[in-house]
């Protein structure tokens, strides 16, 4: 039976469900800011979402386009700028930041910068922004990625955004004494992080799909032996996506 909702619908679904109720919540442009309203219209109501233009804990009343859309600044706690939220970030204020990028490799570095020799790049992309602040200073990190073999190498051509590094104790030999990435979320299922080996595995896989099917479209080599069936999104969810978060498709598409 054909199913009535999208895989970036599920993927908003799943990234919103790690939010927890009460957290500082970094969100960025996109599928972010959706995943962040819908937690807090479902399971995290007292969740405070923080938005890189210097908006702190809006009520939105409408999906803004980006971070710096006046709509994050509706009765906001404060409204500041850069320096404000960075210093909150830089501080240990936030628990939850939601990154993507071009490629991400099996210990979830993010590469947002360039495709190829850096100085000699076959795509040259936008680069950090406050995406590497974030990686570094948020408690944990859930990143967000269409499920593309070529998104997922075995190592990034270039980090702009740290996740484990090369591994156990890459991010202190790098200086990091917080934080890390928890989860990637995409439009295939959720790969987590080894606590040993700090490797990516596939912890769950959305109806429709297979371990397999994960597997044969990631680069790098996936372990799958853990892997469950993720749950169907509620029909209540989906409606609140659709009619109290996005209703004009601003983001989202509806399944045809």
């Amino acid at each position: 039976m054909k199913e009535n909702y999208t895989s970036t619908e599920l993927m908003i679904i799943s990234a919103a469900r790690e939010i927890r109720d009460n957290e500082v919540v970094f969100v960025g442009t996109g599928l972010p800011m959706l995943a962040g309203m819908l937690a807090q219209q479902t399971h995290a109501p007292n969740c405070v979402l923080i938005f890189e233009a210097g908006s702190v804990d809006p009520k939105l009343r409408h999906l803004p386009i980006g971070v710096s859309d006046p709509r994050t600044t509706h009765m906001a706690s404060s409204v500041g700028g850069l320096i404000d939220v960075f210093s909150a970030l830089q501080s240990g204020h936030v628990d939850v930041g939601f990154l993507g990028g071009a490629q991400v490799d099996v210990y979830g570095n993010i590469n947002s910068t360039s495709i190829g020799n850096y100085l000699r790049p076959s795509i040259r992309l936008p680069g950090s922004g406050g995406s590497c602040d974030m990686a570094c200073f948020a408690k944990r990190i859930v990143i967000i990625a269409r499920h593309e073999k070529r998104r997922f190498p075995e190592r990034v051509d270039y980090i702009t955004s740290p996740g484990w590094i090369d591994g156990p104790c890459g991010r202190e030999k790098a200086g990091l004494s917080r934080g890390g990435p928890v989860a990637i979320v995409t439009t295939m299922g959720i790969m987590r992080f080894n606590d040993i080996t700090k490797r990516a595995y596939l912890a769950s896989f959305y109806p429709g799909f297979t371990p397999e099917n994960v597997a044969e479209n990631t680069g790098f080599q996936l372990d799958i032996s853990r892997a469950k069936k993720e749950a169907k999104p509620k029909e209540e969810e989906i409606k609140i996506l659709r009619e109290n978060i996005d209703p004009s498709s601003v983001f989202l598409t509806r399944p045809v």
